[in-house]
């Protein structure tokens, strides 16, 4: 695995710069490898980043889970959602903690994103939903890891977006040659996360330029427009992604059904649930 090469001055995104995961993370990980692990063992662990278990608290109280304003510890959240969606949401927060920003309205973004997600799945009456939300959660990563190693390109990139009216993505391109979706699948291949969750960064833009993740690649990309579309958050420019049309067909949503869907994600985003 090799930096990445941009077209701004020169300038690489470097993999020694690329955050690392989490000690408590870390930590966590070897212990959910290991069967007599319990889960209060496991919370604890967690529990010892206090920022990051806040984010974490702050998600699962979402009335998307169903436990509104009523889940109070890491251990409540490791029974309700599970290991690997708390893992994802350290991930996340870990990185977004370190932008100097802080990006509030893309770490907005990103978690309705993931929650829409994995109601597309429940919608759709998909197996892979935890997958989903965490495919969802990072779609965007990519733009975290331009603004902290890069930040007078992410300034031009959003300079260039709000002028002339174009989407982030392609004036990402017009800056860097490359956008977020390629970054993304390159930190999360530095982080050795599963193939199929790449390749869902990598085209959650056009979610039909691969087979066998097409699904996944598809669920994001839709669940990105609704996000845009109800405006949770930003994705760093005014602009409302354009549907794949074939992304809907592979996921078998007519225009009833599509309609039906839109309905009910738009009652979750709109009534203030993230």
């Amino acid at each position: 695995m090799s930096d990445l090469q941009t077209s701004f001055q020169g300038r690489k995104l470097l993999i020694k710069n690329l955050p690392t995961l989490p000690v408590a993370l870390e930590e966590a990980r070897r212990l959910a490898d290991d069967p007599k692990t319990t889960v209060a063992q496991l919370a604890r662990v967690i529990e010892r980043d206090q920022v990051l278990s806040g984010k974490v608290l702050k998600i699962v109280n979402s009335p998307t889970y169903g436990f509104p304003g009523r889940i109070a510890s890491i251990q409540n959240a490791l029974i309700l959602i599970g290991f690997n969606v708390i893992k994802s949401l350290l991930i996340s927060a870990a990185v977004f903690e370190g932008a100097s920003t802080g990006m509030p309205d893309l770490w907005r973004h990103s978690t309705g994103c993931s929650i829409v997600c994995k109601e597309l799945g429940r919608l759709l009456k998909l197996d892979n939903c935890d997958e989903l939300f965490i495919a969802g959660l990072l779609h965007d990563i990519g733009k975290v890891i331009t603004a902290v190693q890069l930040p007078e390109a992410y300034k031009e990139i959003s300079r260039l977006a709000r002028e002339e009216d174009i989407s982030f993505f392609a004036a990402e391109t017009r800056v860097l040659g490359i956008a977020h979706p390629h970054i993304g699948s390159w930190l999360l291949e530095h982080w050795n996360l599963p193939v199929n969750l790449r390749q869902a960064l990598a085209c959650h833009h056009r979610p039909t330029a691969i087979k066998e993740y097409m699904t996944v690649a598809s669920i994001v990309h839709l669940g990105n427009f609704l996000t845009r579309l109800f405006e949770c958050g930003s994705g760093g420019d005014d602009q409302v992604p354009v549907l794949d049309p074939h992304a809907l067909k592979h996921l078998q949503l007519t225009h009833q059904k599509l309609g039906m869907v839109v309905d009910a994600i738009g009652e979750i985003l709109e009534l203030g649930r993230i």
